[in-house]
């Protein structure tokens, strides 16, 4: 997917056009088709199953203009094949973790924890807040959280997961090239 790719108003509202003439139906449909995407990444055994299945949403939205009016059958079929894509993407770059010997351990742990604090620091005061309180709960608690914090961002609460996502993928990556500077 293009990395300069960013969702927005008329994207979305371009794919609810998409699902249904109706907006109200296209909405259900939306919510519905997210939700099978969850299950299915989720029973593939995805840890990120919630983040696979914007991803896929995503790549749907920013290929509209490409699709839209030449696509025929099911649009519930295309996520699926966009999401299947996805998935093995996902099993390429799930990497597995090598046995580590336990001083070193301790010592890589070290240097985690020193380059995610670095990298928090890097973050926006905003994104900062919103990372922190965005993953801040748990159980039903989190979704009330995240609910009243996409209120009171004044975003859907889909805007609230892709802005979340994206913070916490500049993160890795920050830790990621952090560690690769201190570790060689």
């Amino acid at each position: 997917m293009n990395k300069n790719w960013v969702l927005s108003e008329e994207s979305f509202d371009a794919l609810l056009a998409w699902l249904d003439s109706d907006r109200e139906r296209a909405g259900s449909k939306y919510e519905e088709i997210r939700h099978r995407l969850i299950k299915i990444f989720a029973g593939r055994g995805c840890i990120e199953a919630e983040d696979l299945a914007d991803e896929t949403i995503n790549r749907v939205i920013s290929k509209l203009s490409d699709i839209g009016n030449e696509f025929t059958g099911d649009c519930e079929r295309y996520f699926y094949g966009v999401a299947n894509k996805v998935y093995l993407e996902y099993q390429r770059r799930k990497q597995p973790q090598p046995p580590t010997a336990t001083g070193a351990d301790s010592n890589r742990a070290e240097q985690e924890y020193g380059c995610l604090e670095q990298c928090i620091a890097q973050l926006s005061d905003e994104n900062r807040e919103l990372l922190l309180q965005y993953y801040q709960a748990e159980g039903r608690a989190k979704i009330e959280q995240r609910k009243q914090l996409a209120e009171k961002l004044g975003i859907a609460p889909n805007a609230l997961r892709i802005r979340a996502f994206r913070i916490r993928t500049a993160l890795q990556e920050c830790v990621e090239n952090c560690l690769e500077r201190k570790l060689g």
